[in-house]
C-alpha cells in the first residue's frame, strides 16, 4: 500500500488508464475523500443523485502517486463503480 502521507490535497486521482476519477479533498480513515465538485461528475454530466455529497475512494486501490498525480490500478471506469458515499 502507498504512504498516505504522499497524497496531497488538490491532488488529481486517476485511472490506470490515465482517465480523471476526481480530486483529493483530504485522506480520512483509509480513504481518500474526493471534492464535492468532482463527485458525481461521470454521472449524468455532474447532475443526479450523485452530485453534491463527497465520494471515498479505498487507499487500497491506490497504485502509485507520481508528479503529484494519485494513479489507481483500476481504470477510470472501474475505479467509479468502487467509489463508496459516506
Amino acid at each position: 500500500m502507498v504512504d498516505a502521507s504522499q497524497i496531497k490535497e488538490h491532488a488529481e486521482v486517476i485511472g490506470a488508464d490515465g482517465v480523471h476519477v476526481g480530486t483529493v479533498d483530504h485522506v480520512e480513515g483509509g480513504r481518500i475523500k474526493l471534492t464535492k465538485k468532482d463527485s458525481g461528475a461521470q454521472v449524468n454530466e455532474g447532475s443526479g443523485s450523485h452530485e453534491g455529497h463527497h465520494h471515498y475512494i479505498s487507499l487500497g486501490l491506490v497504485a502509485d502517486v507520481e508528479d503529484g498525480k494519485v494513479r489507481l490500478s483500476a481504470n477510470g471506469d472501474v475505479a467509479v463503480t468502487f467509489e463508496e458515499e459516506k
